[in-house]
């Protein structure tokens, strides 16, 4: 069984966990045709990363 030897300090604990988080709302932005799309999605007129990949 994996016991610590020593008691964990407050401050090395919450240094371990403070990346945890996380972002809340999804990362979102304008692409050069000016419509919002999230990271890593295909936008709503069809293209992704300036390339059209599906049609309207």
């Amino acid at each position: 069984m994996a016991v610590p030897a020593r008691k964990v300090s407050k401050m090395k604990k919450r240094s371990r966990r403070g990346g945890q988080g996380g972002l809340k709302t999804p990362a979102i932005h304008k692409n050069e045709n000016g419509v919002y799309v999230r990271n890593h999605h295909v936008a709503s007129d069809g293209t992704y990363k300036g390339q059209q990949v599906t049609s309207k």
